[in-house]
């Protein structure tokens, strides 16, 4: 019964927002992108599209709001399928695979050559567009990424005794850390996560295992997680000793516990560097930021890359596919991706931004923006596990994670039964999704 709300729901969406606007603009070649950009961040893509549109007389690049990450995907598939889909659409990093799978996408790098015209990818930032690629060409344009690092609270660590400009760089030191601060009542809790389940991934990353076969469902579709491995139990167990100090509290989904750190009832969390903005100017305290805790002896690895890029869809006539390219080269713009950058904490994505940003002292004022630009381009870049996962039905799976640590957090599973559990329902996923994509 959801898919087929869903399939309505998405149809009748797509033919309200994307047939109408095409009438209304007569000898313009227009172009449509659905996003998934809300509030603030919404505002800042609003400018950026008009300030194309006034560059450009000769196109009209329509912006449309089309929901959350997965209602856009939804809303997309269905609309491809109806032949009302957009130019343009936003698709978060655990859709990468379905995109692939879709046969509804052209790569991005066939793009100039189809217009006539050559284009310098490794003006990108390499992390970034690591993911992104298949066989070696990257199929989607980098547009909003992140990726997850430590918050601190400087004041907590301070009223602990503990230097506020030395976070912990091991689980080793963390564990420390957080004794002392329940030891000095500065809290109950020390630390808490941001889409745990993602917090989960990236431990696999960092420390170069793979979390799924396949070389991460790169080389070819994952048929297997490997979730519930030797390193998968011993990072949940980890966790689930620290809970039962007091030192961990789950804080659920996604952003919950943000307002918890903000708010100063834990000293550390664990959250996607979008978050920055919002947690500095929702703080009344200093806050650190750092790399994300490592284990001691195990390999480097690299943190994943989160948010979401552009992908393009087939079909399009030429006049069409070279509005969408003329987009794509102003996103690449380094005022525009500084801006991007500069208005939502997004990475930008173009290596001449970055050297823009250096250069005017940005990250001097604002350090904190800094941590994760490091800490990805310190990693490694020469291995699927450092890469990250594709996954196929990836959103499914990232829910049977979360239950597994909610469930061994909570006593009601050992961490290995609970992942042991997870792996078998996340497997049987994959084996339908292989099916439907041979």
């Amino acid at each position: 019964m959801k898919d087929i709300k869903w399939l309505l729901v998405g149809l009748a969406w797509a033919l309200s927002v994307c047939l109408v606007p095409q009438a209304a603009l007569a000898g313009k070649v227009q172009i449509t992108w659905w996003h998934a950009m809300s509030g603030s961040n919404g505002k800042v893509v609003d400018a950026i599209v008009k300030d194309f549109n006034a560059a450009h007389p000769d196109f009209e690049l329509k912006a449309l709001y089309s929901g959350s990450y997965e209602e856009t995907l939804t809303r997309y598939v269905t609309a491809y399928r109806s032949k009302t889909a957009p130019s343009l659409v936003q698709s978060y990093e655990v859709g990468t695979q379905t995109m692939l799978s879709s046969g509804a996408i052209v790569p991005v790098y066939q793009i100039p050559g189809m217009v006539g015209e050559k284009w310098d990818w490794a003006q990108y930032v390499i992390p970034i567009t690591n993911y992104y690629q298949s066989g070696g060409n990257l199929w989607s344009m980098p547009f909003n990424s992140s990726t997850a690092m430590l918050y601190y609270n400087k004041d907590l660590f301070a009223k602990a005794g503990l230097d506020p400009n030395r976070p912990p760089a091991t689980w080793e030191e963390l564990e420390a850390q957080g004794k002392k601060l329940l030891a000095s009542g500065a809290v109950k809790h020390a630390l808490s996560f941001g889409w745990p389940d993602w917090q989960f991934e990236q431990m696999f990353a960092t420390h170069n295992q793979l979390f799924a076969n396949n070389d991460n469902g790169r080389s070819r579709l994952a048929t297997k997680v490997l979730i519930n491995s030797a390193f998968g139990v011993k990072v949940l167990d980890m966790w689930v000793r620290l809970a039962k100090q007091g030192i961990f509290i789950y804080g659920g989904p996604e952003y919950s516990a943000n307002s918890a750190f903000q708010g100063g009832q834990i000293a550390m969390l664990m959250q996607s560097t979008s978050s920055l903005a919002g947690i500095t100017k929702g703080s009344k305290f200093k806050v650190g930021t750092a790399f994300l805790p490592r284990l001691e002896g195990y390999p480097s690895g690299n943190s994943v890359i989160g948010g979401a890029s552009l992908w393009v869809t087939k079909g399009q006539s030429k006049e069409q596919l070279r509005a969408v390219w003329a987009f794509l080269k102003y996103l690449a713009q380094p005022k525009v991706a500084v801006a991007w950058h500069k208005g939502t904490g997004y990475f930008p994505a173009v290596n001449a931004a970055v050297a823009d940003l250096l250069n005017e002292g940005w990250f001097s004022k604002d350090p904190n923006s800094l941590t994760a630009f490091l800490q990805i381009l310190s990693g490694r870049r020469d291995t699927a596990a450092a890469a990250g996962v594709r996954l196929g039905p990836f959103v499914q799976i990232r829910e049977f994670e979360r239950t597994a640590i909610e469930k061994a957090v909570a006593g009601q599973l050992s961490p290995k039964a609970a992942l042991d559990e997870a792996a078998r329902k996340a497997d049987q996923l994959l084996a339908d999704f292989a099916r439907l994509n041979p």
